[in-house]
């Protein structure tokens, strides 16, 4: 098992992707710390990792308050005596905008997604991050995303806020490497799920196309004419929290099928 009996910390352990690193990170042997806003669906992830055969600590955790990231760090520690991994992939719901369509509530909630992306990536790094120089070893792995590199009208606080973090992975690479802490990103494009079915569901009726016409349409950018699955989006961030990737930091590992060639 590449994380066997290694205990993973997962900011934005919410359904969809969230879930799928919970799970992939227990079948590979991890005990998993739960972090997301809603304490009943980090219970019921909590549940199925337990019942895979591995340890589960929920923590209701809003990752833009200071007080409740240092407290996760301080549980997670507490209840295991160690901690291996911190991935961090808490990101809000987006919803799409052109900056001249922005009122003040909009502008409000954009700053909020910036500093989910940004700021609670910092605060999980900030208090987790002394645990692993202490042990002299651990992996960060930043959830970015291809749009914090090619940004698309309409997204700017997703490309903002994730732009942010995958500069901030950079920064602490040259920061923590000197401890033997390694951080890396992983950066999907679309990700195959029911969120995103709709998705094209709705954006192809916006524009007067069959949602098979809007799916073929997205996948003729793909090298691969595929969209990429959350399974394997959970691979590249278990190659990066194992052994596997010892001797990298400060690299970006893109999933999207072939979309972007950087």
């Amino acid at each position: 098992m590449l994380l066997e009996d290694r205990v993973v910390v997962i900011g934005g352990a919410g359904p969809g992707l969230g879930r799928t690193l919970a799970l992939r990170c227990a079948e590979e042997g991890a005990h998993v710390v739960l972090a997301a806003r809603t304490g009943a669906t980090v219970d019921a992830i909590a549940a199925e990792v337990e019942a895979a055969g591995r340890r589960a600590l929920p923590v209701p955790t809003n990752v833009v308050d200071r007080d409740q990231v240092r407290s996760l760090a301080e549980r997670a520690h507490g209840e295991f005596g160690r901690i291996d991994v911190l991935v961090n992939a808490a990101f809000p719901p987006t919803h799409r905008k052109n900056v001249l369509e922005m009122d003040d509530e909009y502008l409000d909630f954009w700053r909020h997604c910036v500093d989910v992306a940004a700021y609670g990536t910092l605060l999980a790094c900030r208090f987790v991050g002394p645990y692993m120089v202490d042990a002299g070893r651990g992996s960060i792995v930043n959830l970015t995303s291809m749009s914090s590199r090619l940004a698309y009208a309409g997204r700017s606080d997703y490309a903002a806020g994730k732009a942010a973090a995958h500069r901030l992975g950079w920064a602490l690479a040259d920061e923590l490497g000197p401890f033997g802490v390694r951080v890396n990103a992983v950066a999907p494009g679309l990700i195959w799920s029911p969120v995103l079915e709709e998705w094209i569901q709705i954006t192809a009726t916006a524009e007067g196309m069959t949602y098979e016409e809007k799916l073929a349409q997205h996948v003729e950018e793909m090298a691969l004419r595929r969209i990429a699955t959350e399974d394997e989006v959970a691979n590249a961030v278990l190659f990066f929290a194992s052994d596997l990737s010892s001797g990298i930091t400060g690299a970006t590992l893109d999933v999207n099928a072939g979309q972007l060639f950087q």
